[in-house]
């Protein structure tokens, strides 16, 4: 049986568990089974965190940028010396499949590393004076400590998308991963650690996520808030950061439209749809979730699409065989019941999947629902699971206003031969981020951010670094 790690918080240098003994198990979403106990940080432990990134972020903000950019960068390629013990623990926390998980740990370390090359990128300017012997100083300066909140469905992803910009310009962090999959988070810290990074500058903490957030962000001391979520606790963290005036970037969900015109190859189409659809269970922010297939090729486009859903094999992520794994908790097989049975009373028809598999862990079959009305639940909300919801349209203008309908706009997608569709389709859809023939719009050279409730801030490119960023104007002459 593989192996999970040990479990503690980071705080202040030192891996200890909770001051008051409090835990909760992690499960494996494929058995059922615990992998181990995740501490508890206590109110005490929050706030030796809290002292431990004020002290750490005096030191962070002094180290000269190509030594951070040193640092980051070495504990870049610890990740990927790791890469299999890492994607492993993923694995079993998360359920995703084992080639998914080395996919995520090595596009981490590509993240991180990105990050650290651009602490050597920060650059102020000077303004020339409108008086003889004046000129204006334009400084860039960490904001101070950070504060970031990571989820499940990609734990180390997420965790590098926040802590690298920060830890690239000088601040500091006390990061709160998701409890579900703690292992993923650690690794990366650890790496940071092993890498040389001081005590205090990044602290891990884990605990009941309401009162954990609360506490953190009541603190003087944090000027900056990162949040990974749902659009409703993004809601609540912005407003307790209104409360002092914290700056907030927010990555918050998403319901992706996808647009299949008539010009496509089917085959291909499908190929590509049905890879991003499933990946890690469709629990991903920019799943490709609302598929308006144009109506010459509906029918065929949703056989081609069913036939390659029943072929995924569904299973542990530990087996090289499975192409897809179980949901991450037993929440979610609820709620996917809950979507499929609304879609199907309102005259949906349930082509493939729509049921839970077996009765041992929280697998649930790639489900294709056709003809799902534009009002039903699964179109309206984001499903975050294995369901893939189709619908039919006819002209362009149509199609975009269906799938701007709603307050969510993170990702988009549409395929087409077309040039003048992309084109048009493009600049139509409301959406941080625009796929035209692919699924692949997250890298970390480029923005990744949301338009709407889907959130603000961007994580990814050189613009990740501004939000953890002051610029303070200093006008200097003699006298």
């Amino acid at each position: 049986m593989a192996s999970y790690p040990e479990l503690n918080l980071l705080i202040n240098g030192t891996w200890r568990k909770g001051s008051d003994g409090v835990s909760e198990p992690v499960l494996n979403p494929a058995t059922e089974e615990t992998l181990g106990e995740v501490p508890h940080a206590s109110v005490s432990d929050l706030n030796e965190a809290l002292a431990a990134a004020e002290s750490g972020f005096a030191v962070w903000k002094a180290t000269p940028p190509h030594e951070r950019a040193r640092t980051i960068c070495v504990a870049a390629t610890l990740v990927r010396e790791r890469l299999e013990e890492i994607a492993t623990a993923l694995t079993l926390e998360n359920g995703k499949p084992i080639a998914e998980a080395r996919k995520e740990v090595a596009g981490s370390a590509d993240i991180l590393e990105f990050a650290g090359e651009q602490a050597k990128r920060v650059f102020g300017n000077i303004v020339p004076g409108r008086v003889p012997g004046v000129r204006h100083l334009v400084q860039k300066e960490p904001v101070g400590v950070t504060l970031s909140f990571t989820p499940w469905n990609f734990p180390i992803n997420t965790f590098a998308r926040k802590i690298g910009p920060a830890l690239a310009v000088g601040c500091s962090i006390v990061a709160k991963a998701a409890e579900e999959t703690p292992a993923s988070a650690a690794a990366m810290a650890k790496a940071l650690a092993d890498a040389g990074l001081p005590a205090g500058v990044l602290n891990l903490v884990f605990g009941v996520p309401a009162e954990v957030s609360s506490h953190l962000m009541s603190s003087p001391a944090v000027r900056k808030i990162s949040f990974t979520g749902s659009v409703p606790v993004g809601k609540h963290l912005a407003g307790l950061a209104a409360q002092r005036m914290q700056r907030t970037t927010m990555e918050l969900g998403g319901h992706s439209p996808v647009v299949v015109f008539d010009d496509v190859d089917i085959a291909k189409a499908a190929d590509l749809l049905v890879a991003g659809k499933y990946r890690n269970a469709g629990q991903v922010c920019i799943s490709p979730t609302r598929f308006y297939v144009q109506e010459r090729i509906y029918e065929d486009f949703i056989g081609a699409f069913v036939e390659r859903a029943k072929e995924i094999v569904v299973g542990d992520g530990m087996d090289p065989a499975s192409q897809m794994g179980p949901l991450t908790n037993d929440r979610r097989l609820d709620a996917m019941a809950e979507f499929v049975d609304d879609a199907a009373s309102r005259g949906a028809t349930i082509a493939a999947g729509g049921e839970r598999i077996g009765n041992r862990g929280y697998f649930f079959a790639p489900t294709v629902i056709k003809d799902a009305p534009d009002d039903c639940r699964v179109m309206t909300e984001e499903p975050f699971g294995p369901l893939a919801p189709m619908t039919r349209f006819s002209g362009i203008e149509e199609v975009a206003g269906r799938a701007n309908a709603l307050e969510l706009g993170l990702a988009a997608y549409a395929v087409t031969r077309s040039l003048d569709r992309a084109t048009r389709i493009s600049d139509a859809l409301q959406a941080g981020m625009v796929g035209i023939n692919t699924v692949a719009v997250a890298s970390p050279e480029a923005p990744f951010s949301g338009v709407k409730e889907s959130g603000y801030g961007i994580e990814g490119g050189p613009d990740s670094l501004d939000p953890f960023l002051a610029t303070k104007a200093v006008a200097q002459t003699s006298l």
